[in-house]
């Protein structure tokens, strides 16, 4: 009983991991691959050039996304929280 709810705590933790951090890996993939591209058509090689566009997209897209990833976070532990009450037996 115990170790299945481990795993599935683990597995929920992975899944809102994946969850909290898919969105902005993905947008600063993508924000360096065009800068990248752009670096290798003009022959610029500016190392701020590089990182300048990454941090406003960065920071863009945690304004967006910041209260649905506190939420999230909220839920996964109150969860969590409640799962280990559970176990415990405590009143």
């Amino acid at each position: 009983m115990l170790e299945q709810a481990t795993v599935m705590a683990m597995r929920e933790a992975v899944w809102v991991a994946l969850q909290l951090a898919g969105p902005p890996l993905l947008a600063v993939l993508c924000i360096g691959l065009v800068v990248s591209l752009i670096q290798a058509l003009t022959q610029i090689q500016e190392p701020t050039l590089a990182f300048l566009p990454k941090l406003a997209a960065m920071v863009v897209l945690l304004l967006f996304l910041g209260p649905h990833m506190s939420g999230l976070m909220r839920g996964w532990a109150a969860t969590l929280f409640d799962q280990v009450v559970a176990l415990g037996g405590a009143p």
